[in-house]
């Protein structure tokens, strides 16, 4: 029996550890983006550390409550889990582009405001809709929208400052993500959600998870 088979033979520990340990990166990179907030009062930081604040959200209420609760999975959990994980693109996204929208923004509140109460709104109907109409296919599209724009926004604002660590990290972490939404989508409309390659994208994920708790540990060590 090889590895792959073993981790797919016990798959709701694999789901409960899987979402315990993005759960707890995000946790991390929350804490730690907060800190270069209070500091520097960089607007994007804010909406940067909500992202990942609704990542760890996210994966708790799918792998972890969905395994505790798996009679409700599908009708409330998942529906919870997709809105928090397209809200927290949303926010990554945000934080990129805030400028564009609002430069002179400063001092309300990062979760709910004029701007991302839009966000909200568009995660709740995303959500809904694959909810009502059994598939996944908004979330995926969306998703992959948004990671390729933030992906070329980051390989910018790379471009513009290549000595700067993490901007490289940051450019490479959305490459991962978007790829991530893509094999995601592909494994869902060409392959049924075949498990094995589902395991290795949550590895990918894990690996984007990480890279950005890399990027924001090398800064706060500055």
């Amino acid at each position: 029996m090889d590895i792959y088979q073993i981790i797919l033979a016990n798959k709701e520990l694999l789901k409960i550890l899987y979402a315990l340990a993005i759960s707890l990166i995000c946790m991390v990179i929350v804490v730690k983006t907060d800190k270069i907030y209070k500091l520097s009062l960089h607007e994007g930081l804010r909406y940067f550390r909500n992202a990942f604040f609704f990542y760890g959200l996210a994966f708790l209420a799918r792998y972890l409550f969905g395994v505790i609760l798996p009679a409700i999975n599908y009708t409330i959990i998942f529906p919870i889990f997709e809105y928090l994980i397209v809200l927290a693109g949303f926010f990554l996204l945000y934080s990129l582009t805030w400028k564009k929208f609002n430069p002179t923004e400063t001092g309300h509140s990062s979760l709910i405001n004029s701007h991302v109460i839009i966000f909200h709104a568009m995660a709740i109907i995303i959500a809904l809709l694959d909810t009502l109409l059994g598939t996944f296919n908004f979330m995926f599209y969306s998703q992959i929208i948004l990671f390729f724009y933030a992906s070329l926004i980051a390989y910018s604002n790379y471009s513009k400052n290549p000595k700067r660590k993490f901007l490289k990290f940051y450019f490479i972490a959305m490459l991962f993500e978007l790829s991530i939404w893509i094999l995601n989508l592909l494994t869902a409309t060409l392959f049924s959600f075949n498990r094995l390659l589902l395991l290795n994208i949550g590895i990918i994920n894990v690996i984007f998870f990480l890279l950005i708790l890399y990027g924001v540990a090398k800064v706060t060590k500055k």
